[in-house]
């Protein structure tokens, strides 16, 4: 196969060496801060602790949820027809370009005591609002959308042969799904759950308007670098790079197994 066309490298390696320092040296220089004789001291205070024992709560319980519901709504989406349908699937998508901020309010107004679904809620001595369930309800609004657009596209290109091939042999409708179609999914299903976890762990704006920021209770990991920045720079300093270890690992992990996948 002949490679691909090159423009000279005197023309595309400044532009990029800018481009890489802008978007990788923010990162590395937090860890390289972040990483002094007060590491571990903080690493282990309980601020650190709690907020990474919510964060990674919650964000499993959303991402549960997500895959759980959203798995559905996704096939839904992609093999039905129906009136409307590029009207909900624009509704479906708004978390995702909405500042985090008018998301927080939305779920308030919906689900605070006097929201539209709150109220009744309340009612019945259910209180939603500052939480740790609005924290996992905040994480799912903002992170759904990221795992259901991946996995519609995903139902919407497997071949329709391949699924019939495997009726014509016997296999019943949910036994296709299971067997044939869900597994072709594996590189988007993985794109998806790591988009949605991604962002779940990464939400502030919607969290702090819906949940608050209360120690052991909703204030998670984002929320806790916030507090810290304005009475102790180490905590703050340890949390970020934390954040960022973890998020780099799981997108390099994660681009291993799709990489293993196409080869």
């Amino acid at each position: 196969m002949k490679s691909a066309i090159r423009l000279p490298l005197k023309l595309v390696l400044p532009a990029s060496i800018i481009l890489i320092l802008l978007l990788g040296l923010p990162s590395l220089v937090v860890i390289v801060k972040a990483i002094s004789p007060s590491f571990v001291n903080a690493l282990i205070s309980p601020t650190v602790t709690e907020a990474l024992r919510l964060s990674l709560l919650t964000t499993m319980i959303s991402l549960g949820l997500t895959l759980l519901f959203g798995t559905p709504l996704a096939y839904f989406l992609a093999r039905y027809q129906f009136w409307g349908k590029r009207l909900l699937e624009t509704l479906l998508d708004l978390p995702i370009v909405l500042p985090p901020t008018v998301a927080g309010v939305a779920l308030l107004l919906t689900f605070g005591r006097r929201g539209f679904i709150g109220s009744y809620l309340n009612d019945l001595g259910i209180t939603i609002a500052f939480t740790t369930t609005a924290v996992v309800l905040a994480q799912l609004f903002v992170a759904g959308p990221l795992y259901i657009r991946s996995m519609r596209a995903a139902f919407a290109n497997i071949s329709e042969r391949l699924e019939g091939a495997a009726l014509t042999l016997g296999a019943t409708r949910p036994q296709t799904f299971w067997r044939v179609t869900l597994p072709l999914t594996l590189p988007y299903f993985l794109e998806g759950v790591v988009l949605a976890w991604a962002r779940a762990l990464g939400e502030f704006g919607a969290t702090i308007v819906f949940a608050g920021s209360l120690q052991g209770r909703t204030q998670t990991m984002p929320l806790a670098i916030y507090a810290a920045l304005e009475q102790d720079l180490d905590t703050a300093l340890v949390i970020s790079a934390v954040l960022t270890i973890v998020a780099f690992g799981v997108l390099f992990v994660f681009r291993q197994i799709v990489n293993r996948n196409e080869g």
